[in-house]
């Protein structure tokens, strides 16, 4: 039987597993506003001891179509794939603004 994906934000945040809370509210914040980026992709989610606090998102590497990311909250880490066109402060600067909101 296949996995049934399920998709939000006009179709643009694919959620095929978990997303930390804090991050999946910060996600829709982000679509909600930014029409240049095409999709997000929520990956990998490993316990670490640095993910307290507000969610933060850190811009890590650049990827075929356009970033790699990490989200912390919750006492974890997520990889966020984020397919766009933005530059790298320009998606860290909305990704601030997306988070602040949350």
């Amino acid at each position: 039987m296949a996995k049934m994906r399920l998709r939000t934000g006009n179709n643009r945040l694919k959620i095929e597993h978990s997303i930390l809370d804090g991050v999946r509210a910060m996600l829709e914040n982000l679509l909600k506003d930014r029409p240049e980026i095409r999709s997000v992709v929520p990956g990998r989610i490993a316990i670490v001891r640095d993910a307290r606090g507000p969610v933060k998102v850190r811009v890590t590497v650049p990827v075929t179509n356009g970033w790699k990311a990490i989200g912390l909250s919750d006492g974890a880490r997520q990889e966020l794939f984020i397919s766009t066109t933005l530059g790298r402060e320009e998606l860290e600067a909305a990704l601030k603004k997306a988070a602040a909101d949350v």
